[in-house]
């Protein structure tokens, strides 16, 4: 998927989170989103996703050389953020059959495929809600890694991993993310080593307001 990005901009209130980027995000590339804690990196990712409406400029999408509009971003997008939830009154099996009606795994991945993956045989009858917040983690991981959409978006992908949850996390992004655009937001640099293409929110007038 393609992003065209002109004179974006978000502000609360007076303050101005982010001003006046143009960028064009490329289909099969891989982005990190830079800037020290509280610069806007998740505000910029949440509008580039079109989850927030900018305070100026404007926004494109396209997909296999056709316009896509805001609404259906969506459909195209795999998301995964630490305040984003899971439904967690639901087994790992029955979680997973629920979000894949709404947003598919790639072609030939089944849900007990992606309970492999993840190294979660053990738990697949165990409510969400009593993982630890690394199986939590890696659960929302798999979820957008694994999904069949061609925009994949990662806001500080190692919350709550330990080192064997880094290394799953970069093993499993290092297979998943050919042929998407990828946009990670993150300042721990193992995060997004994968990622040779870098935009610093701090460049673009960010302020230290969220």
């Amino acid at each position: 998927m393609q992003i065209e990005v002109h004179g974006l901009s978000k502000r609360y209130l007076r303050e101005w989170i982010f001003r006046d980027l143009t960028h064009t995000f490329q289909p099969g590339s891989a982005t990190a989103i830079l800037g020290p804690n509280g610069s806007g990196k998740s505000t910029l990712l949440n509008t580039l996703s079109g989850q927030l409406l900018p305070s100026q400029g404007m926004l494109t999408y396209s997909w296999q050389g056709k316009p896509v509009a805001v609404d259906d971003v969506p459909r195209l997008l795999a998301y995964c953020a630490p305040y984003l939830e899971v439904v967690e009154e639901l087994t790992l099996t029955e979680l997973l059959h629920f979000h894949t009606r709404f947003k598919p795994l790639r072609p030939g991945l089944t849900p007990q495929k992606l309970i492999e993956l993840m190294y979660l045989e053990n738990s697949r009858h165990k409510l969400v809600r009593d993982f630890s917040s690394g199986m939590k983690q890696r659960l929302k991981l798999a979820l957008a890694l694994y999904a069949d959409a061609p925009l994949l978006l990662l806001d500080e992908p190692t919350t709550n991993l330990d080192r064997v949850g880094v290394a799953w996390y970069l093993e499993h992004a290092h297979a998943t993310i050919a042929e998407r655009t990828v946009l990670v937001s993150s300042n721990v640099p193992e995060e997004y080593e994968f990622c040779p293409n870098r935009l610093n929110v701090t460049d673009f007038g960010a302020r230290a307001a969220r």
